[in-house]
């Protein structure tokens, strides 16, 4: 096989790839470096205490050790079931589980905990909508931000919101009505989030304002730190909480002039962070220099999570309008959940050289020891190295050299109604061309670098990091992992664990980590036959008992383990659940 997996690249990185937090990990003969791309292309967080994503086992001592002592010889026996499956033990103690027909293993291992939370992510409006060749029923009028899931716009009239090339636009052509735009995740606590924004007039007769909004609830309770744009010119900050539509300030904070004579068109900026209780604020003109000190400082329990956004409003009695805002960057740089998604097991996942035959050989039973205990990166550690906060890892020698393998990955770039590309393979994150086992080459794309699609994604893990053969495309010999998902359903090498009867989705009761899940997820798909169009890993279960994956999502902006834009569950009532189509055990 050409270009096969760097099985090799992180001989030293293998006793800690898996053990401590994404954000300090390290490789020889990989090397950290800066990531390339769509991957880890903001400032590190500044250090919100809440945890961050991250792999962590706790402290290795010598009682763990010495439950690893192998009895010689080990007892393999055939379970019941299909499919077929040896349990190896030994003392009466499970070491190795073998799936006739795959080559995944699973053994017992140390406990790991699997944490993710969100990631950072600038909107930049690099986007037009809404797209006006679409129904108006089916219209996006702020689209989709980066990395931080889709906008909703409330209020009045949907016309009111629109993108141009760099700026997200709020038309006010109606005084005393608010107008909000709000990231849909209401699971939101701590951050530190900024947004840049002008409006294109001096209003008239009564003031206009723009707020940076947290804590939103929805229209009527929410926190926001609001710029009152005077009709003098001056501008003043007022830090408020509305509760059930009455709107105070904030304890210990007043009205405050940061500026006068500001003429239309100067873009100001509003910083606010939040840990626990504490809210801090201030707001500058955007061409001057951020100050040191916050303006506002104060503690306030009223709201615990909930959404950020803007907020827009033209004060009765404003004579000019139309008067429009223009937002032309926000900018999350620490955010994170309420209660980040967390799963805990002893499961670890390798990968045989060739499918198991059913035959306990001596070769297997050395391999199998060999395993015993190993915190070498496993198929579950390469998959959470891609997750927020995956440092970036450069291979060292092969024919990756000098490109990233490893590292927070995006999805993919964004057509020009800021909606994300499919088709970002393993070694377009690299930003290399491959050459496949039947001689086809396929080159990189530039576009694409630091970018994982969900197919992309799994083969990236099971494919160049794990040695399993791939396809160019879709290719039907069962010995190649196919590019697509819609191919992978029925070609991927493996067995079959379980399928959709066509009307429910499968009930899996062998599900076991590593495994490939496929769903059926897009509800838009008009062909007459169902077609896989997404895939993922399954993770195991998590602190609720619910069993969680992972994949690469657009919504997300690339591999996630989390609810952002539907949540990663196989129970429940969420889409995914709903629309698994087949189990698939490499």
């Amino acid at each position: 096989m050409s270009h096969t997996s760097r099985r090799s690249l992180l001989a030293v990185f293998a006793a800690s790839a898996a053990t401590v937090p994404l954000s300090g990990l390290a490789a020889a003969p990989a090397r950290a470096a800066v990531s390339a791309g769509s991957a880890g292309s903001l400032a590190a967080p500044a250090g919100l205490a809440s945890p961050r994503s991250s792999v962590t086992l706790p402290p290795l001592n010598a009682s763990y050790f010495s439950q690893l002592t192998l009895n010689t010889p080990l007892t393999a026996a055939v379970l019941s079931g299909t499919p077929a499956r040896t349990e190896v033990t030994s003392g009466g103690k499970r070491v190795a589980l073998l799936t006739h027909g795959a080559r995944t293993v699973v053994l017992p291992g140390p406990q790991r905990t699997f944490t993710e939370n969100k990631k950072s992510f600038v909107d930049d409006f690099g986007r037009t909508l809404p797209d006006v060749s679409l129904p108006v029923a089916d219209r996006s009028y702020w689209g989709t931000s980066p990395g931080g899931g889709s906008w909703s716009t409330l209020g009045p009239a949907d016309t009111d919101y629109s993108v141009v090339p760099g700026a997200g636009v709020i038309a006010l052509t109606t005084d005393f009505a608010s107008r909000h735009a709000t990231l849909r995740d209401g699971e939101i606590t701590d951050f530190d989030v900024r947004s840049v924004a002008h409006f294109d007039k001096v209003p008239a007769g009564q003031a206009c304002s723009y707020a940076l909004s947290f804590g939103y609830q929805d229209t009527s309770n929410n926190y926001r730190a609001r710029l009152s744009f005077l009709t003098t010119g001056a501008v003043e900050l007022r830090v408020e909480k509305e509760v059930a539509d009455k709107v105070d300030l904030l304890p210990n904070s007043t009205a405050l002039t940061l500026a006068t004579g500001v003429a239309a068109g100067t873009d100001w900026t509003i910083r606010v962070r939040r840990e626990g209780t504490r809210i801090q604020v201030k707001a500058w003109r955007t061409a001057s220099t951020e100050p040191a000190a916050w303006t506002v400082d104060v503690s306030d329990a009223t709201f615990g999570k909930g959404r950020v956004g803007l907020r827009a409003l033209a004060n009765n009695g404003c004579t000019n309008l139309p008067v429009k805002l223009a937002v032309s960057r926000f900018q999350v740089d620490e955010s994170t959940w309420a209660a980040p998604p967390s799963v805990t097991h002893g499961d670890w996942v390798r990968v045989l050289p060739e499918p198991f035959d059913g035959n306990w050989t001596p070769d297997l039973e050395k391999t199998i020891r060999s395993w015993a205990g190993s915190t070498a990166p496993d198929v579950l550690a390469y998959a959470a190295m891609f997750l927020a906060d995956g440092p970036a890892v450069v291979s060292g020698s092969g024919p990756a050299k000098d490109k990233q393998v490893l590292g927070e990955a995006g999805y993919g770039y964004l057509d020009p109604q800021g909606y994300r590309y499919e088709g970002a393979d393993f070694h377009e994150y690299m930003n290399t061309g491959w050459t496949f086992p039947d001689g086809t080459y396929t080159g990189p794309s530039s576009k694409q670098a630091g970018n994982l699609d969900c197919s992309g994604y799994t083969r990236m893990v099971y494919g160049y990091h794990l040695g399993v053969p791939m396809a160019a495309g879709e290719d039907t010999s069962r010995t190649r992992i196919p590019r697509k998902s819609r191919h992978m359903v029925d070609y991927a090498p493996g067995v079959r664990i379980d399928r959709t009867d066509g009307t429910n989705p499968p009930a899996a009761t062998l599900l076991q980590p590593g495994d490939l899940v496929l769903f059926n997820a897009d509800s838009g798909d008009d062909n007459p036959t169902v077609t896989v169009d997404h895939v993922g890993i399954y993770l195991g279960a998590d602190a609720d008992g619910k069993r969680r994956f992972l994949s690469s999502r657009k919504t997300n902006n690339g591999p996630t383990m989390a609810d952002l834009g539907g949540a990663s569950l196989l129970d429940g009532t969420g889409t995914y659940a709903k629309k698994l189509h087949t189990v698939h055990r490499i």
